[in-house]
């Protein structure tokens, strides 16, 4: 892939550089927002690893921008980490957050996830983790044998596998799930998250599908990939 790296320190830019050309990627760079406006349009990234904390604007307001472009992930790698930071990100469109100090592994393995998934928009059956979900017929089979899910349990699985490895907020999956009235009605998803996870994973008490950002959402992950569940 063809990365922007956007960042205002020199140091942080050409560690993130060396890590992405180690795991093969194309990388180009800007350290201002003006600059990496004018690299996207440009050169075409298929992903912006974006800071927020830059001198000319703040990295918030490029998410939008960047990804009106169509097809172009975004990825927050800022030392900022507070949850509202990391709410307003992804409801803005952000498809990762990571926190400075980050681990290059990691970040590389984020990347793979959110390319993933910017490919795998728009198909209409998905597996994710050994769950087949048949958007189209509204089926969902958990190893080979069909799952019954009622209606929201369907619709909340169907949004987070349309974005496989991204973190979808509270607010989002409330307004998408069960419209715009019952977008502080946090019980209601939690009761269906966790129906979601006694039907679909193996242990409901350690689970590695449907997986927490405290504080922020939810996102649907392959088992293989460990992370908080709580």
């Amino acid at each position: 892939m063809k990365i922007l790296v956007v960042d205002d320190e020199p140091q942080i830019r050409r560690l993130l550089t060396a890590a992405l050309k180690r795991g093969g990627h194309d990388v180009v760079e800007a350290g201002d927002a003006a600059g990496a406006l004018t690299m996207a349009r440009h050169e075409q990234p298929d992903i912006v690893l974006l800071d927020l904390g830059l001198p000319d604007r703040d990295g918030i307001e490029l998410i939008p921008l960047l990804k009106a472009r169509g097809g172009t992930g975004v990825i927050i790698l800022s030392a900022r980490d507070a949850t509202e930071e990391k709410v307003t990100a992804l409801d803005l469109g952000a498809d990762d957050y990571v926190t400075k100090p980050f681990d290059s592994d990691e970040l590389l393995a984020r990347l793979r996830t959110a390319s993933r998934h910017l490919g795998r928009l728009g198909e209409n059956r998905l597996t994710v983790g050994g769950i087949a979900i048949d958007l189209a017929e509204r089926r969902v089979e958990r190893q080979g044998v069909e799952t019954h899910l009622t209606k929201k349990e369907f619709a909340l699985l169907a949004e987070l596998a349309a974005h496989p490895g991204r973190v979808l907020t509270h607010g989002h999956l409330l307004r998408a799930v069960w419209g715009p009235a019952h977008e502080q009605d946090i019980e209601y998803l939690r009761v269906a998250v966790r129906n979601l996870r006694v039907k679909l994973e193996e242990d409901p008490t350690q689970p590695r599908l449907i997986l927490n950002d405290p504080g922020v959402g939810y996102r649907l992950s392959d088992p293989g990939h460990r992370t908080d569940a709580r």
